[in-house]
């Protein structure tokens, strides 16, 4: 490595450990663990000491074989690569951390005759790259960017393993892009104070989002009140969120501490805000924006709640037509985050559908699995209930499934018309297939040296449409394209009633 390292000679450990710009430590996080991987000492060194001074454990590795076997041995949350070591090339430990630990962030390291494997190391997945000589400052500001960025992952990952755990949070489990920026930004706000308005349609999961970010904040220990401003009536609302006086009995009235004035503060989450009246809207904003409110008309108190708000409305076009204030949008739309239909992360459908399963267990105790019929059809519905529709149709199925696979004909209609619609579709390109060779003769057909009767041939196509939908004669009929009424009577023509299964019938 040369005269690479030139830039560390004249500075030693404490000099480096009290340098002012490298004393603030990262964000607060479970411990850092970052792995050097450079022959070169002193860059050890100097990478170590930096790292150290801001809260990281650091463990150092000189050649390609010693930092496989430490990233073996624990889970490293960052590694500071340099490109040229003596047993071979940086880029391919790069490739094998990006299959074996796609959580694990990379920065690399390289001289200038080697800028292009910077930029295949790029490509490959590296975070960011050092060239080198490079001075302390150039090194502190790529390893405080790399330290952050990973804490950042590393708190989303925490934050994932506990939605998917936590019962009330699990619905918003998932590998899909959209999710994973979900996911991000609510780590990044359970932190905060500001408001955050979560948007998505009905079904998607607003109020889990909600439970993630108070749950996982400062405030988890204090309350997490929910109000419903499309159920309760206004008046209710008004006298839930300010406070007053509420009937109690014919003779005498009951002062009553409204949400907004809870001393022990905590979350209010006002689902579908946009229900709200206009009146009510007016005294809202103006407790957000004072940070106060007022009771018995002159007292006021500071406002110690976080306020989250959901809703499955359009509130800026509700702005527009003068449906919902336009401060209260903006003192409410500090922080959105809008949560994906189910139809637009469809390759988490079978991970939500294999964890409900698990939720409804067999009687017999046998795991519950889906045919492919009725996992086609739930890949190919638009899911309009998205996570809701879901769940419920997983029960549904549960329910009336005798069966430790689920069937299409043990779905609710609505997914068994789209998973009919893929059979049909199945079927007559089999038959198109299939007629490929046949010759029509009058009443019969031949396929091969077998004379194969018109006759037979309906009588096969029965049992088999009927067995491939669990016994469902109904279901059958439809994708026949007969009335059930012809279904039986050529069941009793064929003599093959008894052959099938008396279910759904």
């Amino acid at each position: 490595m040369g005269g690479l390292s030139k830039v560390f000679f004249d500075i030693d450990a404490e000099n480096i450990a009290g340098l002012e710009y490298i004393k603030k430590p990262f964000a607060k996080s479970e411990v850092l663990r970052i792995l050097i991987v450079d022959d070169d000492t002193q860059i050890r060194r100097a990478c170590c000491q930096i790292l150290k001074a801001k809260g990281a454990q650091i463990i150092g590795a000189g050649t390609l074989s010693e930092a496989e076997a430490m990233m073996r041995k624990q889970d490293i949350d960052l590694v500071l690569l340099d490109l040229k070591l003596p047993d071979g090339g940086g880029l391919t430990l790069l490739e094998k951390i990006k299959v074996l630990y796609p959580d694990t962030a990379v920065v690399v390291m390289t001289a200038f005759a080697t800028v292009s494997s910077a930029v295949e190391a790029m490509r490959i997945g590296a975070r960011d790259y050092l060239t080198k000589p490079f001075s302390l400052q150039e090194l502190t500001a790529v390893l405080e960017r790399a330290g952050q960025r990973a804490i950042f992952d590393q708190q989303s990952r925490l934050l994932r393993k506990k939605l998917n755990s936590h019962e009330e949070t699990n619905i918003l489990m998932g590998n899909a892009p959209e999710m994973g920026k979900l996911h991000r930004l609510i780590s990044r706000v359970t932190f905060s104070t500001h408001p955050v308005l979560i948007l998505g349609e009905s079904g998607t999961g607003k109020d889990a989002v909600a439970r993630a970010i108070h749950f996982n904040g400062p405030n988890a220990a204090k309350p997490f009140v929910a109000l419903d401003c499309c159920t309760a009536s206004q008046s209710s609302i008004e006298t839930d969120l300010f406070g007053g006086n509420v009937n109690m009995h014919a003779a005498r009235n009951q002062s009553k501490t409204g949400m907004l004035a809870n001393p022990e503060g905590g979350t209010l989450f006002l689902d579908e805000i946009g229900e709200l009246s206009l009146e009510i809207q007016a005294k809202l904003v103006r407790v957000l924006q004072e940070k106060e409110i007022r009771l018995g008309g002159s007292r006021a108190i500071s406002l110690s709640v976080r306020v989250l708000a959901a809703t499955n409305r359009n509130l800026a076009s509700m702005v527009e037509q003068g449906k919902f204030r336009k401060d209260l949008f903006f003192r409410l739309n500090v922080v959105s985050m809008r949560i994906p239909p189910l139809r637009e992360r469809r390759e988490d459908i079978l991970l939500l559908a294999t964890h409900f399963l698990a939720k409804n267990e067999h009687p017999s105790d046998l795991s519950r699995s889906l045919s492919d019929h009725a996992l086609n059809a739930m890949l190919e519905y638009d899911w309009p209930g998205n996570i809701r529709e879901l769940v419920s149709s997983i029960e549904h199925a549960c329910a009336v499934s005798r069966e430790a696979v689920i069937d299409l004909g043990d779905m609710p209609t609505n997914l068994q018309q789209v998973g009919l619609a893929r059979l049909g579709e199945e079927q007559v390109c089999s038959e198109l297939k299939n007629a490929e060779g046949h010759t029509n003769n009058g009443d019969a057909t031949t396929l091969g040296d077998e004379i194969i009767t018109i006759s037979e041939m309906e009588k096969r196509a029965i049992l088999e449409t009927i067995q491939r939908l669990n016994g469902d004669k109904l279901l059958a009929a439809k994708l026949l394209g007969i009335g059930k009424t012809t279904l039986y009577r050529k069941l009793r023509e064929y003599g093959i009633g008894e052959l099938i299964p008396n279910i759904l019938a």
